[in-house]
């Protein structure tokens, strides 16, 4: 029995090339944490993902800066005369 063409990898493949020095390094740092290079390399990586995209949806404020925060929701400054006045003419591609 052949596995199906569209059943889910438990294994995929990432190829780097990396300078002999830093190839060394992070050598160097596995050892270091008893991990192979590849689990090493893969547990640094997939963390700075995870902090990177966390990064772009999450933030801290302290207590102060939090209350700002929400006044600022709250009471959003209105929109200047100018902006009232473009949004209320009718666009270029309208005329």
């Amino acid at each position: 029995m052949r596995p199906r063409k569209d059943a889910a990898r438990k294994d995929d493949v990432i190829q780097i090339r990396a300078p002999a020095g830093t190839k060394a390094m992070l050598s160097r740092a596995a050892t270091l944490r008893g991990q192979k290079l590849s689990k090493f390399v893969l547990d640094s990586a997939r963390r700075q993902a995870e902090e990177t995209i966390l990064d772009q949806r999450i933030f801290f404020l302290d207590t102060d800066a939090h209350e700002k925060f929400l006044d600022l929701l709250d009471a959003p400054n209105k929109p200047a005369e100018e902006l009232r006045a473009r949004m209320a003419r009718m666009p270029v591609w309208g005329r």
